[in-house]
């Protein structure tokens, strides 16, 4: 019969913060591990001494290396929890009863839970919550954490600084974990995010050797690893007024979505957009949604930007990048007119770039985008830079080739091309590209048939150098010939 495995919190330091069955745990055990530095000190073992018997076998698991002096931090370190796995599993096998010892709680940011995801599907197992070191430092602080419908955002000072302080900006309360080297990073992103002054900083809590202080007051070269700094529970400061924020949502699938844009959803306090980019958005407890028809981009601009003038956090969302043919310029030029409200401006993946890669690689060299909607632009003037962009031999992305209104367009554009560029150029058309009705098709500019083109298409024509495999990629090469 097989031993049973224990992940066991030991909570932030003090030994009587360890919980009753905790206790009673690692005096039972057979077998007590813990994890160390090369030096052999060991955090989770000095809590944990006040319970051990006498016979136990002691699995000391130390770690070969840190971030500093490997290149390949991540390949030793996962052999090393391979390893260190493998002589748990030998007690395991052995019938005996085997107690992995975690600082804090075992599954919040815990060695214990790398033996877990190699043990768990072959041994018994239980894990025992601890008191974590955010807990911990909150009641030394002796300052709540939260209070009623507050957010609290737990984040590792590893993130990179302008992605902490977009966080930090926009959560009532926070802790972030991991200093150490990282505390000058950390500071630096509580600056930037207007939340230096409010934020405390909390050494080795509830232990003998435990320090706080104002986070601004703390010398860089003195913060050991286990430390944290704290946000408390009304430390946010009041918005004097709000802002608009234009974000992509990419060209669809939620994949496609970049963290920083749907950092900057979730931070809104109001969603305006189209209502068919504002179904791609889940519904979030305390956000309004404001949708619109697609031809409303100057009063849909007109109205976030009057939220914002309210005190609102405003997300105006567009597909694609909002960069291109979307809301980002709309909004820019309303505001432009009073330069009261600051805009940001959020990329995202575009059509054509998705499309693309799809497809292979067909803006590989240089290439144009033209929009053949002629609802902002005379027709005319599509004309012009259709000729040009043909005769100077660039890949051309085309966008809003047709719709229900607009149906002359794709041959007028497929003629005026022919006239410069060979019927066997490679076209590649992606429909719904990243929505459910996904559809990439390789055909020549010759066969390009208009009827089979609509509003949710979006088309790549070949230049002279593009190049279809026989196994249907498309790329072009990125060196152009000399002569």
């Amino acid at each position: 019969m097989t031993g049973k495995l224990y992940g066991v919190g030991l909570g932030p330091g003090d030994p009587e913060l360890v919980t009753v069955k905790a206790a009673r745990l690692i005096g039972e055990a057979d077998v007590v591990a813990f994890h160390s530095a090369r030096h052999g000190r060991s955090v989770a073992k000095t809590i944990a001494e006040p319970y051990f018997r006498e016979g136990q076998i002691l699995e000391q698991l130390i770690y070969p290396v840190t971030t500093e002096d490997t290149d390949d931090y991540q390949g030793e370190i996962d052999q090393f929890y391979e390893e260190a796995a493998a002589r748990l599993a030998a007690h395991l096998d052995a019938g005996r009863d085997v107690v992995v010892l975690a600082a804090g709680d075992p599954f919040f940011y815990g060695s214990y839970m790398h033996m877990h995801k190699r043990l768990a599907d072959r041994y018994e197992w239980e894990v025992v919550p601890g008191v974590t070191s955010v807990s911990g430092a909150s009641a030394v602080l002796g300052t709540p954490l939260v209070e009623r419908d507050e957010v609290l955002t737990i984040l590792p000072g590893t993130l990179p600084s302008a992605e902490l302080a977009a966080r930090l900006a926009d959560t009532d309360s926070a802790a972030i974990l991991k200093l150490g080297r990282t505390f000058g990073n950390v500071k630096q992103a509580l600056h930037d995010a207007g939340r230096l002054d409010n934020a405390w900083y909390v050494e080795r809590a509830t232990t003998g050797r435990q320090k706080t202080s104002p986070l601004a007051e703390v010398d860089p070269d003195s913060v050991p690893y286990f430390s944290l700094a704290l946000l408390p529970s009304h430390s946010k400061p009041a918005r004097a007024k709000g802002e608009v924020v234009v974000i992509g949502l990419g060209p669809g699938k939620s994949g496609w979505l970049t963290p920083e844009a749907r950092q900057e959803i979730e931070a809104a306090d109001d969603l305006v957009g189209y209502t068919t980019y504002l179904g791609r958005v889940p519904d979030r407890p305390g956000q309004t949604k404001h949708a619109s028809h697609n031809q409303v981009e100057s009063e849909r601009a007109a109205f976030a930007l009057d939220l914002a003038r309210k005190g609102k956090r405003v997300a105006v969302i567009s597909s694609g990048d909002p960069g291109v043919f979307a809301m980002a310029t709309a909004v820019l030029e309303v505001a432009a007119e009073t330069q009261d409200v600051p805009v940001k401006v959020i990329p995202g993946v575009t059509a054509a770039n998705a499309v693309a890669a799809k497809a292979g690689a067909p803006l590989g060299h240089d290439y144009a985008v033209i929009s053949l909607s002629d609802r902002l632009k005379p027709w005319d003037v599509i004309e012009e830079r259709l000729t040009a962009t043909a005769k100077a031999d660039l890949v051309i992305a085309i966008y809003n080739p047709a719709s229900k209104a607009r149906t002359h367009q794709v041959q007028e554009m497929r003629d005026l091309l022919l006239k410069h560029r060979a019927p066997e150029t490679p076209v590649v058309v992606g429909r719904d590209v990243g929505g459910p009705e996904e559809e990439i098709r390789i055909g020549t500019l010759g066969a390009l048939d208009p009827d089979t083109i609509d509003m949710r298409c979006l088309l790549i024509i070949g230049s002279s150098q593009t190049i279809v495999t026989d196994a249907g990629v498309v790329f072009t090469p990125r060196r152009y010939p000399t002569s």
